[in-house]
């Protein structure tokens, strides 16, 4: 890694890919990089300096980059493996790494604060960076979403010891991390494409706590199945809404906000505590994330009352887009059964009483596959649901795999199935008062229209 002048990054739009080509912009090293369409995220890195191309084309890769001895190239899993670019830079004999060796090799000096889990590891690291990053020890982080206090996915400190990192289980990225405070929030089974088991899955995260220094520690939430396995000297916690080391007590719902005392170990107490985004799972997020911070032994009280309080939330989690008397559009990053299901109690909690229409965008084959009655059952909860096509991102079609199969088991009467070209239409006709578009896919792309024309 010494001998490495510039970085060209196969995949560069991704979210965890993004925050490493601005780690390296930042370093002042040269970045270029390849992704199969232009968004939003590559239009920034591109003002930043980065050089893209959209052309899955050898030549397309830039004379500065084409050097083996001084060019390293960072690949992420969601690349198909006969990737052109890619292909040209193996027979070349680059060195070539996955993003998250890259990153266990960036934070390994450091002190790794660590977010894990099926569903709330974006909302939850986010969440510490926004508590740590303003206080006087500061912090790095690599973030799943960007984050809307500060228009980024990367925070950086040229002091700070600590390091937030998202740590993503998919082909077992979260291996090549070292962390000195981990938490866990879910250990629901996902990416059975990779794991196909929910005991490999399990297994996966309790090699993870493996990981953690003997200095360290690991908070995790009550009633999952993992079994953690931490090395000796790791202090184990654990959270949760109503019981744990570190709970809520005194939970007040009125007027649109959400307020609770969180309590910890050791007359830890902060009292008042207001939630930035009121939803309901925004408690145990706020939890996690204060329960870590304190654990640096760097947290104000105070200060972390005040970055809940304002904090914004990633895009994309649980984002409000219109708010006004008799309407609402929120857009949320759900793409597992649980989250979904989360995601639709939250919007009814907030909205009780009011029509709620669900515009489902599902995210993969394989996960439609594996989920599909649980999809439906999530989804049932809503008054009305417009369901898409499935949203491929890295894989071929599964014959047999269409959204139909969630459709059909889908419970309630108002449902429609539509390609994604049709939404703003259906949409434009329902009258609808309180609308939530989710998916991980790109049903957020409708939404300006949405709200200029509905």
């Amino acid at each position: 890694m010494n001998d490495i002048k510039q970085i060209y990054f196969v995949g560069i739009g991704g979210i965890g890919m993004a925050a490493l080509a601005r780690y390296y912009l930042a370093k002042g090293l040269p970045v270029a990089g390849y992704d199969r369409t232009p968004s939003p995220l590559t239009a920034a890195l591109t003002r930043e300096g980065a050089i893209i191309t959209y052309d899955d084309a050898a030549d397309t890769i830039p004379e500065a980059f084409r050097d083996p001895l001084t060019t390293l190239v960072v690949f992420t899993p969601a690349i198909p493996g006969d990737n052109t670019i890619l292909t040209y830079f193996r027979h070349a004999d680059f060195t070539i790494k996955k993003r998250a060796e890259v990153l266990g090799l960036i934070t390994r000096n450091s002190l790794g604060i660590c977010f894990a889990g099926t569903h709330g590891k974006t909302t939850t690291s986010s969440m510490a960076a926004h508590i740590l990053h303003p206080s006087p020890i500061g912090c790095n982080a690599f973030l799943g979403g960007i984050l809307r206090n500060y228009n980024s996915n990367l925070l950086l400190s040229p002091t700070s010891p600590f390091t937030i990192i998202e740590a993503d289980e998919y082909d077992r990225s979260f291996h090549h991390l070292r962390p000195y405070i981990a938490v866990i929030t879910a250990t629901d089974p996902d990416h059975l494409d990779i794991y196909h088991t929910e005991e490999a899955y399990l297994e996966s995260f309790a090699h993870f706590t493996s990981l953690i220094r003997p200095d360290g520690a690991l908070i995790v939430h009550e009633g999952l199945k993992l079994r953690p396995r931490p090395q000796t000297g790791v202090a184990l916690y654990t959270y949760s809404r109503h019981t744990g080391d570190f709970h809520a007590e005194n939970i007040r719902y009125g007027q649109g906000t959400i307020r609770f005392d969180f309590v910890g170990p050791d007359s830890l107490r902060i009292d008042d505590i207001e939630l930035g985004v009121p939803v309901d799972i925004n408690i145990d997020n706020a939890i996690a994330a204060l329960a870590a911070c304190s654990l640096t032994g760097e947290m104000d009280p105070r200060a972390a009352r005040s970055a809940i309080a304002s904090f914004m939330g990633p895009e994309r989690r649980f984002q409000f887009w219109l708010r006004e008397p008799g309407r609402a559009v929120i857009d949320d990053y759900a793409h597992h059964p649980d989250e979904l299901k989360a995601s639709i109690k939250s919007v009814r909690a907030l909205y009780p009483g009011r029509r709620l229409t669900v515009a489902f965008q599902p995210h993969l084959y394989s996960r439609t596959r594996d989920f599909a009655p649980q999809f439906a059952e999530a989804l049932s909860l809503a008054d009305s649901v417009i369901l898409l096509d499935i949203y491929p991102a890295r894989e071929e079609p599964i014959p047999g795999v269409t959204s139909k199969i969630i459709f059909d088991q889908i419970s309630i009467p108002d449902k429609t199935m539509i390609s994604k070209k049709n939404l703003i239409e259906i949409v434009k006709k329902l009258n609808f008062e309180v609308l939530l578009t989710v998916g991980a896919g790109d049903i957020n792309l409708a939404l300006p229209q949405i709200i200029a024309e509905c």
